[in-house]
């Protein structure tokens, strides 16, 4: 929008803020800070300027919309990503010795990957709804060097490109399935010590779901790395087989 001058308002705002001059990386940072604290819900261009003492109007230079701010968050998570992966060379726990490396690289990126939605579950539902929104050349260069990185692994592996193609949505699926079935609320009542009552089983029509019931408490338990590591491990196993 422009006033009678050609100027855009948007240039106008002050990025100044109460933590000093903004930058895309400090704007992002304080979005999934707001998110980690209040949830999805609650990040605004408005309440976002307010917890940097800036105008929202001033965001508009660091994210052109809600969307771009959206895709901004994914953007963060994938450059912590980033940022544990240099910060932490070598493979992961847990890894059979003698594994190769690219399957001991897949491994360590899917345990930070893991790490990282435990930290930001707030964020989590993005890596899902922002991908079926977003266009492949359109997503996050952090998110393209991710694919390029899990890509390169699996050609050194020796898949040709359709087999390594295969592989990677595989990958992608099982790790941000997995993550997604680990931070599935079950709780219903968190001040119940009664286990049955804490998972609102009596909710559950028993004869219509008999198993469903037999399992919830089992299904609560959240499977951890090691599960991660073991599905992985029988995923690249079959593709590395054919």
């Amino acid at each position: 929008m422009e006033n009678g001058s050609g100027a855009d308002p948007r240039r106008r705002a002050s990025d100044r803020g109460r933590y000093g001059r903004l930058s895309r990386e400090r704007v992002l940072a304080a979005a999934l800070e707001l998110v980690d604290r209040d949830g999805l819900s609650a990040l605004s261009m408005r309440r976002l300027g307010a917890e940097l003492g800036v105008e929202a109007m001033a965001l508009y230079r660091y994210a052109a919309s809600k969307d771009a701010l959206l895709d901004g968050l994914v953007e963060a998570l994938y450059l912590e990503l980033e940022e544990r992966l240099g910060a932490e060379p070598g493979p992961g726990p847990g890894l059979e010795p003698g594994a190769p490396a690219w399957h001991a690289e897949l491994h360590r990126i899917a345990r930070a990957m893991y790490d990282i939605c435990l930290a930001h579950p707030q964020a989590v539902p993005l890596l899902a709804t922002r991908m079926l929104a977003v266009p492949l050349a359109r997503r996050p260069l952090a998110v393209l060097r991710d694919h390029e990185r899990v890509l390169a692994l699996l050609r050194e592996a020796g898949l040709d490109e359709a087999r390594a193609s295969a592989a990677f949505r595989a990958f992608t699926a099982w790790l941000l399935g997995y993550v997604s079935v680990e931070l599935q609320p079950m709780v219903d009542n968190p001040d119940e010590e009664e286990p049955a009552f804490r998972l609102g089983l009596h909710r559950m029509p028993s004869q219509e779901l008999p198993r469903l019931r037999e399992t919830a408490a089992a299904l609560a338990e959240r499977g951890g790395p090691e599960a991660l590591a073991a599905g992985l491990d029988a995923l690249l196993d079959r593709f590395a087989r054919d």
